[in-house]
């Protein structure tokens, strides 16, 4: 059976898929709207319409419940966390200091930029098929790095995993609570401190939630459907990228998978192993729906997959190619790169330390994935000392514009 279809590279940039559908966009809207106007009540309502909570049920758990579904967890699983939790935030700190305030002189005095962390955060993590506490540790972690003060997870029936990764992360609340309507709740201070910023992944009405609060609130982007391409050339073990696009094919119906290579022969070793690996696997059902999208593109030769790569800009780009360290520096464009065969993108889910809330459906050509640099401002300020050297240019260029109270502002200084 083949499940790669076979496209030209010119037309990868047609696999890209909007994160919001207008039709998601209105739904949402109208919940956020609501909970807006209604508060509480209307975001019980949806909560318990949605099955996120029982009638009377506290959608609000503390520290110390958080605390508790930590210890309730077998000693091993807490040690996995634990140690997630730490290659996470080490990568994390390595980022941060990657920036620094800076202060320079000026014609006229000096100038510079600080750093000041975001005052509050909200973190969502989807419920879903799978409980996902990596995605409590990869967007909480971050936050505190950052400096942030206050940061509060949602999600929809917390598995106590999930609890326990909040716990292990450093949060200081979590709301029991899903979809847009808990994006709204963030926003708005439902039972917990209003949010400056949103983050994390989740399902359409999450992300037309983000986006209808977008401007009130920061963002980390507009999360799609997952995304993988796999880069290939004759050295390639068509069963390692069958794993790989499988590992991500599971995810979601919706996710995307594709293959670029130079090499004609793979697509259909790749598609021969994708058979033989869907035999068996538990998530068969879900990862051959999402195979029904998958694609395929042979390109003459990895100069032209890069280039092919940086159009299609996918959340994760594995390459499985001779030279990959060095041929690597080609690739321009995505979420979170693997390099080599021995690189897979779960390696990267679960917390070796780059974070895995990336950016999706193209949108790598202008963004990053989440980083404590994410919850950084970095406001500018001016010190003049002596005006006489660049009063003269100052005045000028307001007159030029038209502003003359810009221009005697100035000016009263200068006389």
């Amino acid at each position: 059976m083949s499940y790669l279809t076979p496209m030209s590279w010119d037309e990868m940039s047609l696999v890209r898929r909007a994160p919001v559908d207008s039709s998601a966009l209105a739904e949402a809207a109208a919940i956020v709207e609501d909970v807006r106007q209604r508060g509480e009540k209307a975001l019980r309502r949806y909560g318990e319409q949605f099955g996120d909570l029982s009638p009377g049920q506290s959608f609000v758990i503390g520290r110390d419940e958080m605390a508790t579904a930590f210890e309730s967890l077998s000693a091993e699983t807490q040690k996995v966390l634990s140690r997630a939790a730490e290659r996470i935030r080490a990568f994390a700190e390595m980022q941060k200091s990657s920036l620094s305030t800076m202060e320079m002189q000026v014609d006229g005095g000096w100038a510079g930029h600080r750093l000041v962390p975001v005052r509050t955060v909200g973190a969502y993590a989807p419920g879903g098929r799978h409980p996902l506490p990596s995605s409590v540790l990869m967007t909480v972690i971050p936050a505190r790095v950052a400096g942030v003060d206050r940061i509060i997870v949602a999600s929809p029936r917390p598995h106590p995993t999930t609890l326990a990764a909040a716990h292990v992360a450093g949060a200081d609340q979590l709301l029991v609570i899903g979809g847009a309507q808990a994006i709204a709740a963030l926003a708005f201070g439902v039972g917990c401190s209003p949010c400056d910023m949103v983050v994390g992944p989740g399902n359409r009405w999450v992300t037309a939630a983000k986006k209808h609060l977008y401007g009130e609130i920061g963002i980390d982007g507009l999360a799609g459907p997952s995304e993988v391409v796999v880069v290939a050339d004759h050295s390639a073990d068509p069963t390692l990228i069958a794993a790989d696009l499988l590992a991500q094919a599971e995810h979601d119906p919706d996710a995307r998978v594709g293959l670029v290579t130079t090499d004609p022969s793979l697509p259909d070793q790749v598609n021969e192993g994708l058979g033989h690996q869907l035999e068996d696997l538990p998530t068969a059902d879900t990862a051959g729906r999402s195979l029904d999208s998958a694609f395929c593109v042979v390109t003459s030769d990895i100069e032209e997959a890069a280039e092919a790569c940086d159009q299609l800009a996918p959340e994760h780009l594995s390459l499985h190619i001779v030279n990959a360290e060095e041929e690597a520096k080609r690739f321009n464009s995505f979420g979170s790169l693997f390099i080599g065969d021995a690189t897979t993108e779960a390696h990267g889910d679960y917390g070796i330390g780059p974070n895995h809330v990336l950016p999706t459906g193209g949108t790598a050509r202008f963004q990053s994935g989440l980083s404590p640099l994410t919850f950084l401002k970095s406001p500018t300020w001016l010190r003049i000392e002596d005006s006489s050297q660049i009063a003269g240019d100052v005045v000028e260029f307001a007159r030029l514009e038209g502003l003359e109270a810009h221009a005697r502002a100035v000016d009263v200084r200068d006389s």
